[in-house]
């Protein structure tokens, strides 16, 4: 960690694993004061750390190999290897509120929650997303939708298919952007199940996004996702980090819509 507040040069080691560290976020501390750092590793635990100490205040065992994770609110989602998908209530950090699989058939790349905590979206390696509500009474709302994905011309029959490498959610409207291996990325109202706006290519794979606090700047890396392997991993490869400023009319939703 790099303590930017204090001007400080040299980070310093906060957290360790067995395995590769995955995914972190930060979370409150229910005491107060300094926020609590979670980490997912591929070691197949998920990790709370006091940045004051050495070693890890909890630990939650996982099935498997963390790939992903987010949090909103007291809403915690992990998603491992064998598309597992874990759901804490950080007011019980150290269990299980539900574990599910994921309801996408392939490998689970990313989860992101809901603005409003009360579910979350997962993207898979198939060039898919779904919307995942949390409780039974809202599971009428869970769909799927294929995206990331293209015809080339004159090939009706080819259905080139990438992966959905980053899901982000506006933190004002609610709505949410996709984006994947094939360069592409898109914003979309899940309550109106409506794509908003897309843009084509942006010359790379995106690996991941974000929206700025006031959604109207979205970032977004242009780097190498290694979905093919090591081999195409060359210096030709973009490596950066763009800055698409966002008009309203892109992630506002529709109208007569209920925001999430």
């Amino acid at each position: 960690m790099l303590d930017l507040a204090a001007n400080a040069t040299t980070p310093v080691q906060v957290a360790a694993h067995d395995a590769p560290i995955k995914c972190c976020q930060m979370i409150p501390n229910p005491a107060g004061g300094t926020p609590l750092l979670v980490t997912g590793s591929w070691d197949k635990t998920v990790k709370y750390w006091d940045l004051r100490q050495s070693t890890p205040i909890a630990t939650v065992e996982c099935q498997e190999r963390v790939y992903t994770m987010d949090v909103k609110n007291k809403l915690l989602v992990v998603g491992t290897a064998d598309r597992y998908i874990n759901i804490i209530n950080l007011d019980n950090p150290t269990k299980f509120y539900k574990t599910m699989q994921s309801p996408l058939k392939w490998q689970t790349r990313v989860v992101s929650c809901f603005t409003d905590a009360t579910g979350f979206a997962v993207g898979s390696i198939e060039g898919r997303c779904a919307i995942q509500y949390v409780e039974d009474k809202d599971s009428s709302s869970n769909f799927s939708f294929k995206c990331h994905r293209e015809t080339p011309p004159n090939q009706r029959d080819i259905n080139n298919i990438y992966s959905v490498n980053a899901i982000s959610f506006h933190p004002v409207h609610g709505t949410f952007s996709t984006a994947g291996s094939d360069g592409t990325f898109h914003f979309w109202d899940k309550d109106a199940k409506h794509r908003l706006k897309g843009y084509p290519s942006v010359g790379g794979t995106i690996s991941s996004t974000a929206f700025n606090r006031n959604g109207n700047i979205f970032a977004y890396s242009v780097s190498y996702d290694w979905s093919k392997g090591y081999s195409a991993n060359t210096q030709q490869l973009p490596n950066k980090v763009m800055l698409h400023p966002v008009a309203q009319e892109e992630v506002k939703p529709r109208p007569g819509t209920r925001k999430r």
